[in-house]
């Protein structure tokens, strides 16, 4: 939280948002549940961290410490992902497959 709000000047809401999203977005992705939802907090959570924080350190992630700071390269392999999930959805195996296997058979 300190660094969002002392290093980057992100206000206090907004970084507590970006926290949350990081922790329960990440375990809903895990357990598959909310998967749409959480697919888009992240992208657009590694958007931002992109934006403010590694655009001006290049493509190519910090491998050998050559450089100050880390590149977007993995950003943009975490937004390619959360493009797809929030699209395509989870699985057959996911809670939210569960759920829906559910409600299908329930109303037939």
């Amino acid at each position: 939280m300190q660094f969002f709000t002392g290093m980057l000047h992100i206000p206090a809401p907004l970084a507590f948002l970006a926290i949350v999203t990081e922790f329960f977005g990440g375990l809903a992705l895990i357990a598959g549940f909310f998967t749409r939802l959480a697919a888009i907090g992240i992208a657009v959570d590694m958007l931002v961290a992109v934006v403010m924080v590694h655009l001006q350190f290049g493509f190519f992630m910090n491998w050998f410490g050559a450089q100050k700071g880390e590149g977007y390269e993995y950003h943009l392999l975490a937004i390619a992902i959360a493009v797809f999930l929030a699209t395509k959805g989870s699985g057959a195996f996911s809670l939210d497959g569960i759920v829906t296997a559910a409600k299908t058979n329930k109303s037939a």
